[in-house]
């Protein structure tokens, strides 16, 4: 069963006058249109099955290990944001403890298949018990939160994730309320090391390819679960709770149950992910199931879509790509640039505008790189992050201390006070006042942010998605919604 391409055919979930609203602006005249109306015609699965195929293509083209692991990762981050997509995209329920199931279930077979408690599972066995505990386990936390939403569902969830990661922690000194003696459970800050790989009928997976196609099996089937269920009487139940909770339960929609089970498949699906990662890596550790995974994952879902099974794989794959390609600090230089010039061809109209702008920014860093090589040598010094022709450009026009951490950092302060000086500008006036804001900004970029990838890489993606999200804000392959302001 396909979607409906037809628009006079009624979605459930979906209000009519939203979905034409969403069709008028996505209609375009010309190739572009023509290409996008017949892609439209393609059934969805072909889609997914398409980037099966390619996917599967990955070790084929390449042998390097670097390659290979980005591209496990990657799909477990799609299987990450697919179980997320349930709880967030379809039921609309804000959870912020989900990457505790991730760990939770990483953890889980840890235990099952490893020496810390000489416990040995075969894998077809750990794997449905982990499942199974996970899923359980999320409907426990689900419970007490089920008659809540929003910011206060959020904050529940959010002690919740905490929670784990702090009796994981410190879980190498647990009793049972005090009366028992004290047994090393998680390893505490050590985790737990010298994980079983996965083996099933003595068969035993230990390449990098080898996972990496297993995950990508994995991932494909529960896509198609996943699908199967969002076309099914349950899916559409889901939808119509997240638009509106209270016509739903007046239309006799089950809402408490619909929540519930929201919360246990996404959590199942996180515990899923957790065996792979325990299994590849063959150690576990509680701070890889902190906060900074669940923005990832969140990130992934938002700039894809919340809602849409299309979307969790461009998300994952655009978002993951782009923080392994901007920890090089020339990769990063590149990409910031390029996003510089992208913006002010998209933002700026006039189109002349652009043109004034970067000539005006240019001249500005020839003048300010003289003065300031006449007044302080020492200033003009340094080296650009970047190397070849646009390094060489750089050292010439930007200003580039010896010792840049003090000035980058005080740039960097001004930075942001030129930035929301220029939004307060309009017309010609913010234009002009680009110029020594871009300069500003890529003096910030060269002398601060470059040279600390592990935390610009952050930034530079949060950009990219503020960027994106102002252009289009349902994303990427998102279903739009209409608001009444």
């Amino acid at each position: 069963m396909t979607e409906p391409t037809d628009p006079s055919t009624p979605r459930v979930g979906v209000d009519e006058w939203v979905a034409s609203h969403e069709g008028r602006r996505a209609h375009r005249a010309g190739v572009a249109g023509r290409v996008e109306r017949e892609l439209a015609r393609v059934p969805r699965p072909a889609f997914y099955l398409a980037f099966g195929a390619v996917a599967a293509l990955l070790p084929a083209f390449t042998s390097n290990g670097y390659t290979i692991r980005v591209g496990f990762d990657t799909l477990l981050y799609m299987l990450l944001a697919l179980g997320l997509n349930i709880t967030v995209g379809y039921a609309g329920l804000l959870d912020l403890g989900y990457i505790a199931f991730y760990g939770f279930g990483a953890y889980g077979y840890a235990m099952l298949a490893s020496p810390k408690f000489g416990v040995h599972w075969d894998t077809l066995a750990v794997i449905p018990v982990v499942v199974v505990a996970t899923a359980i386990l999320g409907l426990l936390v689900a419970l007490p939160s089920r008659r809540l939403l929003g910011d206060y569902l959020a904050i529940v969830t959010l002690f919740f994730g905490q929670l784990f990661v702090t009796v994981y922690q410190n879980g190498e000194a647990m009793s049972v309320l005090g009366f028992t003696k004290k047994y090393d459970v998680t390893g505490g800050p050590n985790g737990i090391p010298n994980i079983d790989n996965f083996n099933a009928f003595g068969f035993h997976v230990g390449s990098l390819q080898a996972y990496y196609y297993v995950a990508l099996a994995v991932f494909l089937a529960v896509l198609a679960a996943v699908y199967l269920v969002d076309r099914s009487r349950t899916g559409r139940a889901w939808r119509s709770l997240r638009e509106d909770p209270l016509a739903a339960e007046l239309m006799g929609i089950p809402v408490n149950r619909l929540k519930l089970v929201a919360f246990a498949c996404g959590a199942a699906i996180a515990g899923l992910a957790g065996t792979m990662f325990a299994a590849l890596n063959t150690a576990v550790f509680a701070a890889d199931f902190d906060v900074p995974t669940l923005i990832i994952v969140y990130a992934m879902l938002i700039l894809g879509g919340a809602g849409s099974i299309g979307g969790v794989i461009l998300g994952a794959v655009v978002v993951n790509v782009s923080l392994e390609v901007l920890r090089t600090p020339g990769h990063a230089t590149w990409v910031f640039f390029v996003l510089l010039a992208a913006t002010l061809v998209a933002r700026m109209r006039p189109w002349r505008w652009v043109a004034v702008v970067l000539g005006g920014t240019i001249a500005f860093g020839f003048a300010v790189h003289a003065i300031v090589s006449a007044v302080w040598p020492r200033g003009v010094h340094g080296q650009a992050a970047v190397g070849g022709i646009l390094g060489s450009g750089l050292r010439h026009w930007v200003v580039l201390p010896s010792n840049p951490m003090t000035i980058g950092n005080v740039a960097f302060v001004c930075l942001v006070l030129a930035v929301l000086g220029v939004t307060l500008l309009h017309g010609r006036l913010q234009k002009l006042a680009l110029v020594p804001t871009l300069y500003l900004a890529i003096f910030v970029w060269e002398n601060r942010l470059a040279v600390e990838p592990s935390v610009t890489r952050l930034i530079l993606v949060g950009v990219i998605l503020i960027v994106l999200m102002n252009a289009r804000p349902q994303g990427l392959l998102g279903t739009s919604r209409v608001e009444i302001v």
